[in-house]
């Protein structure tokens, strides 16, 4: 069965082509390369045996969307993660962030409408929920006024999605994640941002390895436990199979209904001094990092109740926070080393 991976040599989109790779779907990746390279395609390769297909073009583009749909009509589903994911960039470039997250998803609806192509697994956000107002979140959770623009975009194409659903045959499921991390255990992939990293770990790890002066901490005045932001970190192996055992679900026709949402987190909060304890341990170094002012669009704490998901979904994340941590470093490594030796 072919499936399409937008975004697919991004971080979350590689590790969850491996997953399909070696449960025997067929693969072909979209991806404009923004926030990626094609060196990913290799990678996959080495550790799966498979190459993907990859095409290459900006899925905005409504002609060249629907030209690709046109000549791969025996596609049975798409698992779409093809956007911009920065929750402060989002603040400063709202509509750079409006047009790519809405329009390329309006884009491929439209050309599976026409393809008749019936299955979208979406990779949503738990930013949808802003600043929950009890913890642990589940899926009854109130939508609330999104926090910044990347939430915002996550937000309205749930609501495009569901408005779809009304007037198609498409079926759509929605994984809304908390923060994945980690790397797959081959380290031949792992996150691997272009410039600045905007997320914890790889900035960890890149100040870790002296790539990065040092770490900032945004905020170290938040009501928590130890004064920093508190998230549900959650490995990015356990959540690429998550998007698997969703594509199997819409394929084995067990849908409860048109549209389906699942919170995919550990159930588990921990703060940003927590993970860098975390890492200190594991690796045996000691982080040069500086507390500065609260970064925009960033809400206090939020960690998942992952009892849906688990039952339902038939799904459970597995590793925890040091082996998760382990990994990203395992990986940071040997990207560094591979990058010395070319």
């Amino acid at each position: 069965m072919k499936i399409l991976v937008t975004g697919g040599t991004g971080y979350i989109g590689s590790h969850t082509v491996v997953e399909l790779q070696n449960q025997g779907f067929e693969v072909v990746i979209v991806d404009n390369l923004s926030n990626s390279s094609e060196e990913i395609v290799g990678q996959i390769e080495k550790i799966t045996g498979i190459r993907p297909i990859l095409e290459v073009f900006d899925l905005v583009n409504r002609e060249k969307t629907a030209d690709f749909f046109k000549r791969n009509s025996d596609i049975k589903g798409v698992i779409h993660f093809a956007a911009s994911k920065a929750v402060g960039e989002s603040v400063v470039k709202p509509l750079e962030y409006y047009r790519n997250n809405l329009v390329s998803l309006m884009n491929i609806l439209e050309s599976m409408k026409e393809n008749q192509i019936p299955y979208i697994v979406f990779s949503s956000s738990c930013t949808v929920y802003g600043q929950p107002d009890e913890l642990p979140v589940s899926e009854k959770a109130p939508i609330k006024k999104a926090e910044s623009p990347y939430g915002n975009t996550k937000q309205i194409s749930e609501e495009i999605l569901q408005d779809t659903i009304k007037t198609s045959e498409i079926k759509t499921i929605a994984l809304r994640y908390f923060n994945p991390i980690g790397a797959h255990e081959s380290a031949l992939i792992g996150e691997l941002p272009l410039g600045v990293p905007n997320n914890l770990v790889p900035f960890i790890t890149q100040t870790a390895i002296g790539i990065r002066k040092e770490l900032k901490v945004f905020g170290g005045d938040y009501p928590t436990i130890d004064g920093t932001p508190i998230r549900d970190y959650i490995h990015v192996v356990d959540l690429a199979k998550a998007h698997v055992v969703a594509v199997r679900r819409m394929i084995e026709d067990k849908m409860k209904n048109g549209f389906e949402v699942f919170n995919l987190g550990t159930g588990k909060g921990y703060s940003v001094l927590e993970v860098i304890n975390a890492f200190e341990k594991i690796s045996g170094e000691k982080l040069r990092y500086k507390i500065v002012d609260r970064r925009e669009g960033d809400v206090i704490e939020v960690w998942a109740d992952p009892t849906f998901s688990n039952e339902e979904l038939g799904w459970k994340a597995e590793k925890g926070i040091e082996e998760m941590v382990a990994s990203a470093w395992k990986w940071e490594q040997a990207y560094r080393k591979n990058e010395l030796l070319k």
